[in-house]
């Protein structure tokens, strides 16, 4: 890797070049459930009225997505804001591979396909499907899922269980029967006497099996003795599940259902997990799919009892994880991404800190870094995770926005970094929630730590940009498609949407030592001194400018416009 050229109209600043990225926060199309605009931010909007700024596209194509009917989310946020371009990504990939039968060319899906053909004859061996429940396009698709199954149905697999994760995140908060039914129809079309097909256990996405970055191993573990084991309340069918527990649970969403298990006649469980038989774990997205492949794979593993761990050929959708290469058998490759921007940095000598808590310590690192984990220069780059409470987010709105201030502050201050990032989860985490309240705190709180870095900057007189990966707190309501209307549940209070927005994102350059490399406008504010037009991965070339950089020439563009 080559370093970046100096950009000899550059003057230097004193202070670092420190990038914010406030998860979740966009600007929203309807005034109704937009926390964002409704929430007192003074230091947010004080800096967008005075301080050149533009809106970013952070959703479908700008971020690699298939349409723009695609939702963005954190994992392709970072990627675009730290790679400087735009890959196809996980959904788009994994369509393509469908589409060009790749998939089940590869030597993965042989692999399982043979491990099941090839059984022992004592049992018929089971296929086994776990994943994301929904066509949110966000962690995976029903559409693979039943292309899968319909594959496997046609090279001879005799017998498949599907364990379910109800969604209520990416899609409507209540809308699990509206892929259940379906759904079930498709498997009672396509079973028939040589081909048995259905759905074996399931649960909410935020109550098992879908943890991610170790903060509540817990969930797992339900997930583990729910799918593998049978070891939890059964019923005769999933409707029968969904329906019981939204009866016994007032006001529980998709995301929270417990944990269930189907039982057949003989009153056992049709899908216990058992030696000889395959598992795919079909979210394509990395961050909520290695701790259960952990539990699969990891000959070592002590974050739970496990009890008898089968015997299996298992198979994630992608590679979860480059560097580790976890897990070690997967259906579709990643985007090949490189020449980062922290690459680039490390190679030119920049100084850098990532700094974010628990929950998007991953995001502002592995992502940012192109789904790479580790350092790209030990002495050059300090990582720091700040540890998440292990609590509903709506019961601590603020998080550890305050915390991860504090460190960025000190950092400021210390002249030892020339490049900061960092992420608040506030407007991501919180926003999943659907608690309208808890996410103006969340705003709020979030906007204190602003107004305290600007301090830092100013005092340092270093630069600020802030932006977001994606929106989800500025869209809290589910709007009628057509005419605009919150849409309302029986009691005629709004129905919350807890999903992420395709609204653009801010950003905003506060660069308080100016000094007239770039045109800055005359009023502050959007008066058209910044690039318009352009996607989250232009975040990267930015920074490189406002470092004193040349951007590499394949990179998107700047949103700056250099003199």
């Amino acid at each position: 890797m080559n370093p970046l050229i100096k950009n000899p109209v550059w003057k230097g600043r004193k202070g670092p070049v420190v990038l914010i990225i406030m998860d979740g926060v966009g600007y929203g199309k309807y005034k109704e459930g937009d926390a964002v605009a409704d929430a007192k931010m003074d230091a947010f909007n004080s800096l967008r009225k005075a301080n050149p700024n533009t809106v970013l596209k952070a959703h479908g194509k700008a971020v690699g997505l298939p349409s723009d009917d695609d939702m963005g989310n954190s994992e392709v946020g970072h990627n675009a804001m730290g790679c400087g371009r735009v890959f196809n990504q996980g959904a788009a990939l994994v369509s393509e591979a469908i589409a060009s039968r790749a998939m089940f060319e590869g030597s993965a899906w042989k692999e399982i396909i043979a491990n099941l053909l090839n059984g022992n004859g004592q049992k018929t061996p089971t296929l086994h499907f776990i994943g994301l429940f929904s066509d949110g396009n966000v962690h995976s698709h029903l559409d693979h899922l039943k292309a899968m199954i319909l594959q496997a149905k046609k090279e001879g697999v005799k017998q498949v269980r599907v364990h379910v994760l109800f969604d209520g995140r990416d899609v409507g908060e209540t809308s699990a029967l509206e892929y259940v039914d379906p759904f079930e129809a498709f498997l009672k079309e396509n079973s028939d006497t040589a081909f048995d097909a259905k759905i074996g256990s399931g649960g909410g996405r935020m109550w098992i099996t879908m943890d991610r970055y170790g903060a509540d191993w817990e969930m797992v573990h339900r997930g583990w003795n729910t799918h593998v084991h049978g070891k939890t309340r059964a019923f005769k069918s999933t409707k029968e599940a969904v329906e019981t527990y939204r009866k016994e649970i007032p006001g529980i969403i998709d995301q929270d259902l417990k944990e269930f298990v189907i039982a057949g006649e003989d009153g056992k469980p049709i899908g216990t997990i058992e030696d000889g038989d395959a598992v795919v774990y079909f979210n394509f997205r990395g961050d909520r799919s290695l701790e259960i492949t952990a539990a699969f794979e990891d000959d070592t593993f002590d974050k739970f009892d496990r009890g008898k761990r089968p015997a299996v050929c298992y198979a994630g959708m992608m590679e979860y994880d480059g560097d580790t290469h976890v897990p070690k058998r997967y259906l579709v490759s990643p985007p090949a991404i490189d020449k980062t921007l922290g690459e680039y940095l490390a190679a030119s000598g920049v100084r850098t800190l990532a700094i974010s808590e628990t929950q998007k310590y991953g995001h502002v690192t592995y992502f940012f870094n192109g789904n790479r984990t580790g350092k790209f220069d030990e002495k050059l780059e300090d990582y720091e995770e700040i540890k998440s409470d292990v609590i509903p987010f709506e019961q601590r709105p603020w998080m550890k926005c305050a915390d991860i201030a504090d460190r960025v502050i000190q950092a400021i201050g210390s002249g030892k970094y020339d490049f900061i990032r960092l992420n608040f989860p506030n407007g991501d985490m919180v926003g999943h929630t659907g608690i309208y309240q808890a996410v103006v705190c969340s705003m709020e709180g979030m906007d204190i730590q602003l107004g305290r870095i600007r301090k830092a900057v100013d005092e340092a007189g270093a630069v600020m940009i802030i932006t977001a990966d994606h929106g989800n707190s500025d869209d809290m309501y589910e709007h009628d498609k057509k005419s605009g209307a919150v849409s309302c549940k029986a009691d005629g209070s709004p129905k919350a949407k807890t999903s992420h927005s395709l609204n653009p994102v801010p950003c905003i350059i506060y660069d308080p030592a100016y000094q007239g490399e770039y045109e800055r406008g005359t009023g502050g504010g959007n008066d058209g001194a910044l690039k318009d037009g352009l996607g989250i991965s232009s975040i990267a070339a930015t920074c490189i400018e406002l470092l004193g950089f040349i951007p590499p020439e394949d990179y998107d563009s700047s949103v700056l416009k250099i003199r």
